[in-house]
């Protein structure tokens, strides 16, 4: 029974997940506008996801306690492609997509630097929260 209400669980987690920006993204591909996102709230979301994705990953923890994040990043970068895209500066997109793909090594160097990553990351959600 546990098991079953754990597999549940996991499952209607992924579910939300996978439609949790999609009303937002077609909202901005209905309206062909990127009006009323805030790229830096965006940049924030997608830095904190990848920070986390890549502590699970590093300290392999189980696949299923962070299958949603690699959900939540794709929507994250799909949304961030519209806002460029509608902004009419595609271009400038490189850099951001660079920087997360950069990150995504630099933050496993070193064992400080994803643990400080980490606390930063946890901080700065804190603050937004208050």
């Amino acid at each position: 029974m546990e098991a079953a209400l754990l597999r549940f669980c996991n499952w209607s987690t992924l579910a939300v997940c996978a439609a949790l920006k999609l009303p937002q993204i077609s909202a901005v591909l209905a309206a062909r506008s990127a009006r009323g996102v805030s790229l830096p709230s965006l940049l924030l979301e997608l830095a904190g996801f990848l920070v986390f994705l890549r502590y699970q990953c590093h300290y392999g923890y189980p696949l299923l306690t962070y299958l949603e994040y690699p959900i939540l990043i794709a929507q994250d970068v799909i949304l961030l492609l519209c806002v460029f895209h509608f902004s009419g500066s595609m271009k400038q997109a490189t850099p951001y997509i660079a920087a997360l793909v950069c990150s995504w090594f630099i933050l496993t160097l070193q064992k400080w630097i994803l643990d400080l990553a980490m606390v930063s990351t946890t901080l700065e959600k804190d603050v937004r929260e208050k």
